[in-house]
Parts: C-alpha cells; sequence; structure tokens
C-alpha cells in the first residue's frame, strides 16, 4: 500500500481508489509517506481529510429528535406494564426485558437507513415470533430449558438488530464490523450516562431530604425509571452523529486493559495449575470462563483497530496474539470441564448450550488467533482480524436462535 500511495502521489483518482478499496491500511501507510512529503499539495489535503477533528456536538435532524423521542416514550410505557396492569414484575422482566431494547432500535436504523420493504419486513417477522413465544412458554420455574431460552432471546433479537444495522450490506464484513464497534461505543456511553444519572439522582434525592421532602418513590416512578429506559436510545442518537468524538473511547479502553487481561489471565492460568482448581465441579468457575471468552473477544475486536497503528504496532499485535493463546487454553479448559460434566451427570440443557456456546467460541479463537499469527510474523493486513470476528456473527445469532426456539421443545420444557 505504502509504494501504491507513493506511485499515485499526483494523480487524485488513483488516491481516492486505494482509500476505497482499504481505508484501514491507507491511514496507516498515508502517515509514513506525509512524514516524508509534507510539501506534497495533495498529501496536504489528504492529512486534513484523514485526521479533520470536529469537537463540536452534532445535532440531527427534528425528525430524527422526534423519533428517538416517540421510542424513548414507548420504551417507558414498555418498563411501566407492570405498574399499570398489575402483572408480575419478575416474570414480565425476565421474559420481555430485551424486547424493550433492542425491536426498537431495530426500527430506529430502519428508519434511519430507508430500508426496503422487502428488508425491515423479515426483523419485524422475528421479533413478533419471538415475542408471542417467550411469552407463552409455560411458567415453571424449575425448567432449565425455559430458562435458557430467556436468557438466550436477548442474543438473538441482537442479533436481529445486528440486522436492521446492516440494512442493505447484510454480507459486507466492514459494515458487520461497523455494527460490533457500535455495540462497544453504546456500552460506554451507556455507562457514562448511567453514572452521571445515578449520581445527579442522588444529589437531588439528597437536597430535597435536606428540607423534609422524601421523593424517592415519586422522582424513581416518574421521572428516574423513564429516563432509564431511554438512555439506549439516548446513546444510540449522540453515537449517530457524533462519531468523531465517540467511536474513539472503546478502543482506547480495549488498548489498555488489553496488556493488563493478558497479565491476569497468565497469572490465573498458572494459579489454577497450582492450586488444582478446575472448573470440573465447580459450576459457577465455568460460568466466569465463559464470560471471559466473551471479553476477551470483545478486548480483541476493539484493541485490534489500534494496535495496527503508530510505531509500537508490531508490539500491540504480539499481545494480542499472546491473549488469544491464552484464552484459547482457558477454553480448552472450560471444554474438557463440561465434557466430563456430561460424562459424569448425563446431558441436560444448560450442559448442551454452554458446550455449544463454547465449541463456536473456541473455533472463532482459532480464527482470530491464526489472523493475528499473520498479522504479527507474516505482515498480514490486521483487518483481516476483524473480519474474522465479523463473519462469524450470524453463527452466534443461529445458535442463540436454536436454544430459544428449540430447546424447551426438545427437553420437553425440563
Amino acid at each position: 500500500m505504502k509504494d501504491d500511495i507513493i506511485n499515485n502521489i499526483n494523480n487524485p483518482a488513483g488516491l481516492e481508489k486505494l482509500y476505497r478499496k482499504n481505508k484501514t491500511a491507507f491511514k496507516k501507510e498515508f502517515e509514513q509517506v506525509y512524514l516524508i512529503n509534507k510539501e506534497v499539495v495533495s498529501l496536504q489535503y489528504w492529512n486534513e481529510r484523514l485526521n479533520f477533528q470536529n469537537d463540536k456536538i452534532a445535532v440531527g435532524s427534528k425528525n430524527e429528535i422526534l423519533f428517538i423521542i416517540i421510542i424513548a416514550i414507548i420504551a417507558g410505557l414498555m418498563v411501566n406494564i407492570p405498574n399499570l396492569t398489575g402483572i408480575d414484575k419478575e416474570s414480565f422482566f425476565m421474559r420481555n426485558i430485551s424486547f424493550i431494547v433492542f425491536p426498537l432500535l431495530s426500527s430506529y436504523f430502519i428508519w434511519k437507513q430507508k430500508t426496503t420493504y422487502k428488508k425491515w419486513m423479515l426483523p419485524a417477522l422475528m421479533v413478533i415470533i419471538a415475542a408471542v413465544y417467550i411469552n407463552l412458554l409455560p411458567n415453571i420455574n424449575t425448567s432449565n430449558s425455559i430458562t435458557l431460552a430467556f436468557i438466550h432471546v436477548p442474543f438473538f433479537l441482537w442479533s436481529v438488530l445486528g440486522y436492521s444495522f446492516l440494512g442493505n450490506n447484510v454480507n459486507n464484513s466492514n459494515r458487520r464490523i461497523q455494527y460490533l464497534r457500535y455495540n462497544g461505543d453504546l456500552v460506554v456511553i451507556s455507562t457514562i450516562i448511567l453514572l452521571s444519572t445515578l449520581l445527579f439522582s442522588a444529589l437531588t434525592m439528597q437536597l430535597f431530604e435536606l428540607i423534609g421532602i422524601k421523593i424517592e418513590q415519586l422522582y424513581t416512578q416518574y421521572i428516574l425509571i423513564w429516563w432509564l429506559a431511554a438512555i439506549p436510545f439516548l446513546g444510540t442518537y449522540l453515537i449517530q452523529n457524533n462519531v468523531q468524538l465517540i467511536n474513539k473511547v472503546s478502543p482506547v479502553i480495549a488498548k489498555i486493559f488489553t496488556p493488563l487481561v493478558f497479565l491476569n489471565l497468565f497469572i490465573y492460568l498458572i494459579a489454577i495449575i497450582v492450586t488444582k482448581k478446575y472448573p470440573y465441579q465447580d459450576r459457577n468457575l465455568l460460568l466466569v470462563f465463559n464470560a471471559l471468552l466473551i471479553g476477551v473477544m470483545a478486548l480483541i475486536l476493539f484493541s485490534v483497530a489500534e494496535a495496527g497503528k503508530g510505531a509500537n504496532h508490531k508490539i500491540s499485535i504480539l499481545v494480542l496474539f499472546g491473549l488469544s493463546v491464552l484464552t484459547i487454553i482457558v477454553n480448552c479448559i472450560a471444554l474438557s470441564a463440561i465434557s466430563f460434566r456430561i460424562i459424569e451427570w448425563g446431558v441436560s440443557p444448560n450442559r448442551v448450550a454452554v458446550l455449544g456456546g463454547n465449541i463456536l467460541i473456541f473455533i472463532n479463537l482459532l480464527l482470530v488467533s491464526y489472523r493475528l499469527f499473520l498479522s504479527a510474523f507474516k505482515n498480514a493486513e490486521v483487518e483481516d482480524v476483524e473480519k474474522s470476528i465479523a463473519q462469524f456473527l450470524p453463527i452466534y445469532g443461529i445458535w442463540a436462535g436454536l436454544v430459544t426456539f428449540l430447546f424447551p421443545l426438545i427437553f420437553n420444557f425440563n
């Protein structure tokens, strides 16, 4: 790419084609070319284009603001259904909490991208079927398969949201990567808004208490709960309209925590060997292992974009490769543990679900590690690492759908 940029320094059309062909590689190599060719006017233009920073908060159109307000109000009404109808809160939210967020976010992206009729009918149909199915499942507290359906339906709806986000670019790997980054950015911005909200609420209630007025119940029921329901939509609105301010936060956080997680995981594996406390008997330890696998995949995704930049990019890639190898070892321990539990105590919905999820993550990790190896030792493009994660997304969605819809039937609601 570097040689191609140099050969097209005075060819605007050629530079544009190179940029559109591989934006990440172009940006990475352009910095090196520009350092020794700053006097070239065309490169000065491209430098401004690639590094332009706008620190102002952008505001979307009036129609977009109105749409966000409408879906936020709908979410608030849905959250208050138990209060308005007397339905058991625990049962309602266990079944429907994900339907309050994901379908409304899907409607936002469908509206914003002006998705065609044929494209938005499929996610709408999947949401309706899932909502009817989940709420028709029998209320059996001891049923593991039904509980698994409740746990996996958010992942299924997350896949539906991804389909809506992709719009007319369902098979575009770069667009899938953007969806994953959107999720990371949404978690970060929503956490910031949530913490700010809790601080503001605590101060507000304390101020009124100082003058002898207790507003906790009134404030929580009529203000706080509505605002909390609106946070995902407000966060999405801010992300979509201020990409230049928000989308750099997640990679930076991931880059900071990647070496820390690598060191922590390395020490933890040594501790497991020394103490000989494997997750064969401890179910909670096995669940922690699975959460760790998902977290590491997220770290790799959000770190790899930053790892490909700067003078120490080779070291960053090596750290990510080392982290992926350690995670594969953890995954092997988890797989052996769940296999042991199946052999020892037989097949159950929980064990089959955990085994299936671990196998998928294991295969995905092998692909990611292979791409990181090529990037670290063969100078392959780091974008291939991101693509190896993004291309696996539909498989996770299919597995979540199988657990949600088929497990209760296969295991006879046990």
